[in-house]
């Protein structure tokens, strides 16, 4: 990922000083519309989550929908039965001891369309794109049992409008961008205890949110350009409930304990989607 950071860093700065100083033409075209008109355009790039170190799972054991309680253990001191702690990441065993894997960078790609308006070296614009990708988020929870409990959230597909502001230099635009976004996301529960049931009571697959960035967009043929850029995407991904019941589990098991004996509801603490994304694209200006 620093490697990607470093490269398009690079590009954006050999952009910058491949432009002369003098004013030249873009695009074919001269004056202060050269960057005004429509444009359409493909792009894809590397992405990152941004981790949470200190995400951890959220119980409802009374089921008032408030996620503050504790599950305890049948034991006079009703310890608690998550002591070994939560791990960023998809478990490697169901003990806290074989750790976790983290989140891998994952990949898009996608389409976009804008239209730009330049006024003397200012432009300005809005731009709408769409990109489907694979960017895992997990979080682990780890019982004394022991067992683990693994929450995982895919982001499938992004799509999002901007505003675009920038500053024309010769043959390149260096812009900044921020607007609304949304995504459909995937969510899956995982775990080794094989004992109790597991049911998905709330699989909120939408999340809505904002996306700022910038980058570099620099002429190569009067009508085509190429495109270095950075966007951050928060998004809320909302709740994903897991209900656990008893199943095969002893009447004093943690998650059913009287006085509720129908179960507890789990979450992850983090209803939050954070998206960094490293992009390549090429435009075709009309």
């Amino acid at each position: 990922m620093t490697r990607t950071i470093t490269l398009l860093t690079a590009a954006s700065a050999a952009a910058l000083i491949a432009a002369p100083a003098s004013a030249q033409t873009l695009f074919g075209q001269s004056g202060p519309d050269s960057w005004t008109g429509p444009y359409v355009g493909v792009f894809g790039g590397f992405t990152q989550q941004n981790g949470q170190g200190d995400e951890r799972l959220r119980f409802d054991r009374n089921l008032d929908g408030n996620y503050g309680d504790t599950v305890t253990l049948a034991t006079p001191a009703g310890a608690d039965a998550f002591s070994p702690g939560y791990c960023g990441g998809a478990a490697n065993s169901n003990a806290a001891a074989g750790g976790c894997d983290k989140d891998a960078p994952g990949t898009q790609g996608g389409v976009r369309a804008g239209y730009d308006y330049q006024m003397g070296s200012f432009v300005v614009g809005v731009v709408g794109d769409y990109s489907v990708g694979n960017q895992e988020d997990s979080v682990t929870g780890f019982s004394t049992t022991p067992a683990a409990y693994v929450f995982t959230r895919t982001l499938n597909n992004l799509a999002a409008v901007r505003a675009r502001v920038g500053y024309a230099w010769g043959p390149a635009l260096v812009y900044a961008t921020g607007g609304a976004a949304t995504a459909e996301v995937e969510n899956r529960f995982f775990t080794t205890n094989g004992a109790n049931t597991f049911t998905a009571r709330l699989d909120d697959d939408r999340a809505d949110g904002y996306q700022l960035g910038g980058g570099v967009e620099y002429s190569l043929a009067p009508n085509l350009s190429l495109t270095g850029e950075y966007l951050y995407s928060s998004l809320d991904a909302g709740d994903h409930v897991i209900r656990v019941g008893q199943g095969t589990a002893p009447a004093t098991n943690p998650f059913v304990l009287a006085p509720n004996t129908t179960g507890t509801d789990i979450i992850r603490s983090n209803s939050k989607f954070g998206l960094h994304a490293f992009n390549i694209g090429m435009s075709y200006r009309f």
